[in-house]
């Protein structure tokens, strides 16, 4: 979904937000320092800053050090998967927006942040809304101020897909535990049709508990990232969170699942460091090493950012499109799967006005994956996923075998769907003229 942001050029709303974004910056700058300052209390002995190579571990899908893992059941955290997600960003910068045919007059849509912009994480709280204001990130998807960002290593991050995922991840893991070895159906928010984990029942008598730790929570992160990859195909066949607000712009934009799995793999990394055993503590975690992730991965500045987005306008996105028109996105990302490899600016792309920007072209890609099994079982061999698909979403799946989709689709079969749409996507390109390159 996407939200809209007004920037009203009439000189009384501009005073009315000058005013109120002066009020703002000192009262967001000085809860930023209280949040800072809390990480020398002996309140915050579980939640230091990690360093450069903790997060480089992550990335990379290292294992923390070991912990003692006897934890009673009874004293899990009451963590469940959200029922809403974040409000994304429709990729691009201060793009126009249209109600039906009829263009909405002074308003731009405004994704960019920049790393000083970016609030406390606070799970669970995607809220669908609509915001009036000035062109100021900071009250941009409510206090965590979500938004798109550009790193040299990792691409373009929509920061609302990264909590998200996160959000699943600990959802889900707490339950996956307390069920590890049963036959068990955990029932996600439906969206095409009903959306559920199925957990098989396998012995587990010769497991330790930081072993069934070590499944769930492999488990937990790796199905959280193929519900993200659900809502995907989700949005390319139809569904809307808001009937009268098509979201087909979304589906497969080329930074949404790198920034799932990122968001999986850090709330993977807390969970196997026992960093949740509170929403506080986790958080404050989430907060932390996000933040840290981002700086890992080569975060610019928000001027940067939108300087290259406007690059590769007119090849990845264009600005002659009103949003919510599925093409004003020109590139996406069909390549779904475990392992996720960002899209990052060339020299390519780059022509004369954008060469000062060459030095952003050079960096490699950091490619992150989540393992496939864990503690020597493979992991779809004991947990799936399952989109079903309704009558009312059947036409459009029209061009699919439906042998491929009828019966279910489990997440394994998930990159099938995305390939066709991939072919329908660039029959539709090239009858406009435009390819997807």
């Amino acid at each position: 979904m996407v939200t809209i942001k007004a920037a009203f050029t009439l000189q009384s709303m501009k005073r009315f937000n000058d005013m109120t974004l002066n009020v703002l910056r000192p009262l967001y700058a000085a809860a930023v320092l209280v949040l800072m300052a809390g990480c020398s209390s002996n309140t915050w002995q579980t939640h230091a800053m990690p360093n450069n190579s903790d997060v480089a571990d992550m990335l990379a899908g290292g294992q923390p050090a070991g912990f003692s893992w006897q934890l009673d059941e009874a004293s899990y955290p009451q963590f469940t998967v959200p029922q809403n997600v974040r409000p994304c960003c429709a990729f691009g910068d201060m793009q126009t927006v249209k109600l039906g045919p009829v263009p909405v007059p002074f308003f731009r849509l405004n994704n960019v942040v920049g790393l000083d912009d970016i609030g406390p994480h606070k799970f669970a709280s995607g809220i669908y809304h609509y915001t009036s204001s000035s062109s100021s990130a900071l009250d941009h998807g409510g206090s965590e101020n979500n938004g798109i960002l550009y790193t040299e290593k990792g691409g373009f991050i929509d920061l609302a897909h990264v909590r998200d995922t996160a959000d699943d991840t600990i959802g889900l893991f707490f339950e996956i535990l307390a069920n590890i070895g049963k036959a068990h159906r955990i029932e996600l928010p439906a969206e095409l049709g009903p959306r559920y984990i199925e957990m098989k029942a396998f012995d587990v008598t010769s497991m330790t508990d930081e072993h069934k730790w070590s499944v769930a929570a492999q488990l937990a992160a790796r199905l959280a990232y193929f519900k993200a990859e659900s809502h995907e195909i989700a949005q390319w066949h139809g569904y809307t969170s808001f009937s009268a607000w098509p979201e087909t712009i979304s589906a497969y934009s080329l930074e949404d699942l790198y920034s799932n799995m990122l968001g999986a793999k850090i709330a993977l990394s807390l969970i196997q460091q026992r960093k949740v055993l509170s929403e506080k503590e986790y958080n404050q975690n989430v907060t932390l090493w996000l933040n840290a992730s981002l700086q890992q991965l080569g975060i610019v500045d928000k001027s940067q950012t939108k300087e290259v987005l406007a690059a590769v306008d007119g090849k990845w996105w264009t600005s002659k499109e009103s949003i919510p028109n599925k093409y004003m996105v020109m590139k996406r990302h069909y390549d779904l799967g475990d392992q996720q490899t960002p899209h990052l600016l060339t020299r390519e792309l780059l022509d004369d006005q954008f060469e000062h920007l060459q030095p952003l072209a050079t960096a490699s890609a950091t490619v992150i994956a989540l393992p496939a099994r864990a503690e020597s079982l493979v992991l779809d061999s004991i947990a799936s996923l399952v989109l079903e698909i309704t009558p009312r979403y059947a036409g459009t799946f029209s061009h699919i075998p439906e042998q491929v989709w009828s019966d279910g689709i489990v997440h394994t079969e998930f990159p099938i769907i995305a390939r066709y749409a991939e072919q329908q996507d660039n029959k539709e390109l090239e009858a406009k003229g435009v390819g997807n390159d």
